[in-house]
């Protein structure tokens, strides 16, 4: 688990709902490799997609899907916006990561669906990763 990654979000020192505090915090531990606390925020039947990859259904596979990111270290995180309502909602940003020691920096967009309002699991995410051009 990478500690000393750089984490920025637009709402770091803003007024945010539960809702959206909850979803800045658990980008937080994407980018730090904290699988226990992602796992804790899922239903127990997620369905995650990653657009143009693979479709895990369940905490297990997750897990597994998160075993095999293990040799990635992601190096920075920015989320710039983090959009709630309902039971649904939305982050953007960028990410830089190091995998087989090279730099790749990359956009993406997650969309959440949760199975309630108030303290309520992700039971599905969607999510869109596209590389960015090196500069």
């Amino acid at each position: 688990m990478n500690q000393n990654i750089n984490i920025t979000s637009f709402t770091k020192n803003e007024i945010m709902t539960e809702k959206e505090k909850f979803i800045r915090e658990l980008n937080d531990a994407f980018a730090k490799g904290d699988v226990p606390y992602i796992l804790n925020c899922m239903a127990e039947d997620i369905v995650w997609e990653m657009i143009g990859g693979n479709t895990s259904r369940g905490k297990a596979e997750i897990e597994k899907e998160m075993a095999t990111m293990e040799d990635i270290e992601m190096l920075e995180m920015k989320v710039d916006k983090i959009i709630t309502h309902g039971k649904s909602a939305a982050s953007n940003g960028t990410f830089r990561l190091k995998k087989n020691g090279k730099e790749k920096a990359y956009g993406f967009c997650d969309l959440y669906e949760f199975n309630g309002f108030k303290n309520a699991k992700v039971k599905k995410m969607t999510s869109y990763v596209i590389p960015l051009k090196e500069e």
